[in-house]
């Protein structure tokens, strides 16, 4: 794995996705945002705080934000569908300039309060959700479909290294100059990703739906009911982020809590973020004379496997090197999955086909969580973890008996019948 893991990293920067006229312009502005977001996750909380909002508040805006956005995101894919996907990205990063500039003049003018904050929060939330399905429909439409998987992983790698700076620049913002300036470099990163898009030169959508030969008579309800490979798919994602959820939010702190300390957790965690940057990296490796489905069941086994030895791997070090081994592994697979979608969606109905796939993933976490914290309460957290795997193995173990996912093909396209496979 390391000699593969390094010959990714020194594949020429001229080849393959980077070649394509903007997306070297899309990956910076994606990497830009990234951090723009986790500073504000951090510059709302300490604005709220700090002012002596409590957590009652605090709760309180962020599920306006976290219901808006969940709300949002199939309008979203239809408005995507409709008007491109470059226009709602713009519209999107520019709606939130303006929104994150409005909080932080608020923490220089006023004293934060829910009337005041939940109707900026409420806006930010239904940006959000109207901007990811445009964004997981854009890059189809930048790349020709044999970078996709490239271009997925690159996008992903530059995401979770923003993901990982964005709280440390807004740590130190906030304890250099208040949570004020933070919340305004924020609102600066939503310029450098809307001017970032202007630079990307994007081939007309019908155009391409017209070369691939497909009807634009077909419709999302039709792909819903017909698309046997979706629906599976669908199914999947929906339990195997009810396990994933649950086991990241509830059942990993709970058991740092336990026996690690908050030093432990944080080794947990930085394994996990560092697992998922470079299982994204790998997912650039082709593999040959492997069907998709059998790498994503020899993927979810393992992450199966790692998952359930968590609480018997012998301490810190052995947990950290399971969660690790599981988050390159759901790192590799996400992607794997994700392009397949892409690949196989309607070019007209691809980003509401993602804002379902994206609903499936996210839309599970009050239920994912509140699941396993009842689960932990009752059985203890160190059974948590075998269940989980469990769920996980079999999850994927069903999809793979389906021939309408086993049998599907990267670069399989949706073709009208209930086999949906070219």
């Amino acid at each position: 794995m390391t000699r593969t893991l390094i010959s990714v990293i020194k594949t020429p920067l001229t080849t393959g996705p980077m070649a394509v006229r903007g997306f070297p312009w899309l990956i910076a502005g994606q990497f830009t945002s990234s951090i723009g977001d986790m500073c504000f996750a951090i510059a709302l909380p300490w604005l709220v705080l700090s002012s002596d909002g409590g957590p009652v508040l605090l709760g309180s805006v962020l599920a306006c934000y976290g219901i808006s956005r969940a709300a949002a995101t199939p309008l979203g894919g239809i408005l995507t569908d409709r008007f491109g996907a470059r226009p709602i990205m713009m519209a999107a990063d520019l709606a939130r300039f303006v929104l994150t500039a409005a909080l932080g003049v608020v923490a220089y003018t006023v004293t934060p309060s829910f009337p005041v904050l939940a109707p900026i929060t409420l806006l930010l939330g239904v940006c959000s959700g109207l901007f990811v399905p445009a964004s997981f429909a854009l890059l189809p439409s930048l790349l020709p479909g044999e970078d996709l998987t490239a271009g997925n992983s690159m996008s992903s790698v530059v995401t979770r290294l923003g993901s990982l700076l964005g709280p440390a620049l807004g740590g130190v913002l906030i304890s250099a100059v208040g949570p004020g300036p933070a919340l305004f470099v924020d609102a600066g990163t939503f310029l450098v990703s809307a001017a970032t898009l202007l630079a990307l030169n994007l081939p007309p959508t019908t155009a391409n739906a017209e070369e691939d030969g497909e009807d634009q008579a077909v419709t999302f309800r039709t792909v819903l009911l017909q698309g046997r490979f979706l629906q599976i798919v669908l199914v999947a994602a929906v339990i195997g982020n009810l396990v994933y959820i649950g086991a990241s939010e509830v059942a990993l702190p709970t058991l740092a809590h336990r026996d690690f300390g908050a030093g432990g957790y944080g080794t947990l965690l930085a394994g996990l973020s560092a697992g998922l940057i470079v299982g994204a990296l790998l997912a650039r490796v082709r593999v040959r004379r492997l069907r998709p489905a059998y790498l994503l069941v020899i993927l979810v086994l393992i992450m199966g496997v790692s998952v359930a030895l968590v609480p018997f791997a012998g301490g810190l070090i052995g947990a950290t090197a399971c969660i690790t081994v599981f988050s390159v592994a759901n790192g590799w697979s996400g992607i794997t999955i994700m392009t397949m979608v892409q690949l196989w969606s309607p070019r007209h109905l691809l980003a509401r086909v993602m804002s379902v796939m994206l609903l499936a993933m996210s839309g599970t976490f009050p239920i994912s969580v509140a699941l396993t914290g009842w689960g932990v309460e009752r059985f203890g957290v160190t059974a948590f973890f075998p269940i989980a795997g469990c769920a996980m193995a079999l999850a994927i173990l069903w999809a793979t008996a389906q021939p309408a996912f086993r049998d599907v093909e990267h670069g399989d396209r949706y073709k009208g019948t209930r086999e949906t496979v070219a």
